[in-house]
């Protein structure tokens, strides 16, 4: 049983759409799925496996990731009244969830790329449990990067981390001494841990919480020991801020993009 599996299960039970059921039998009908304001489109191929699960035939108008107008059919489906209304809502779900994020993200992205055209918008793994990995799709769709994906493809080093092993410098050291393969980022609350990581050349370091003017400062000064680190903003980075660091940060990740966005407004009717 795969994600789109699951996700029908929840909607119909042990016992079906049993409103559809009661009303139909094998009525044909056609139907289109319509953008209600103008967004970046994302989760076309999600509502393709959704439709395909039911017995309905859809044929997409538009790709993942184009801008498309309030209006706009992005899709035909046709099938039994039954196979439509049954994948409805899952559909619209998706398509709707993902295109607020993708259109928040492309947003942002524009913003931040007209002052630094070489500066990332990325995600965090503050996301939907069980709805990650299309979250995160939608990032990509906008023009963000999905970052780390979970606990296993990426060395980063917190806060937490930190406290318990004692120092940042003993974290980096005993993470080196186990991982020869993997990006190692470290995440910094104040300049000494922040000089100490730039000096033992971790890959990434990220300035947690930090106000543009400090961070901007002290990014310079990681600059100078390291010209190769990358350096992250992230913690209070708003859509409303975040071009206040885009001059000077290679990357800034908010949990904003999957944890505050407004889904667009779609909807399937039937013809």
């Amino acid at each position: 049983m795969d994600d789109i599996d699951r996700f029908l299960k929840e909607d119909i039970g042990e016992d079906g759409d049993i409103t559809s059921n009661s009303l139909f039998t094998d009525e044909i009908a056609q139907a289109h799925i319509v953008a209600k304001e103008n967004c970046i489109v994302a989760g076309l191929e999600e509502i393709k496996m959704v439709f395909k699960r039911t017995g309905a035939q859809i044929e997409l108008l538009v790709n993942d990731g184009d801008f498309v107008k309030e209006k706009t059919i992005v899709a035909e489906v046709k099938g039994s009244v039954r196979s439509i209304l049954i994948g409805e809502r899952l559909a619209l779900n998706f398509i709707c969830r993902m295109s607020g994020i993708a259109s928040e993200t492309r947003k942002l992205v524009d913003k931040c790329r007209n002052i630094n055209p070489r500066v990332i918008v990325a995600a965090t793994r503050k996301t939907t449990p069980g709805f990650r990995k299309y979250e995160k799709k939608a990032i990509v769709l906008g023009g963000g990067e999905s970052h780390r994906y979970g606990l296993y493809d990426a060395i980063m080093i917190k806060d937490n981390h930190i406290k318990c092993v004692g120092s940042v410098e003993e974290a980096i050291r005993r993470v080196k001494q186990k991982v020869h393969d993997m990006v190692v980022e470290v995440e910094v609350e104040n300049e000494k841990d922040a000089i100490i990581s730039a000096k033992m050349k971790v890959d990434v370091i990220m300035l947690d919480n930090y106000t543009p003017e400090d961070a901007e400062v002290l990014a310079e000064k990681i600059r100078e020991i390291n010209t190769n680190v990358l350096i992250e903003i992230s913690g209070g980075v708003t859509p409303d801020n975040i071009v206040e660091y885009a001059s000077f940060a290679d990357r800034i990740s908010l949990g904003y993009l999957t944890h505050s966005i407004k889904s667009k407004d779609f909807s399937l009717e039937l013809n």
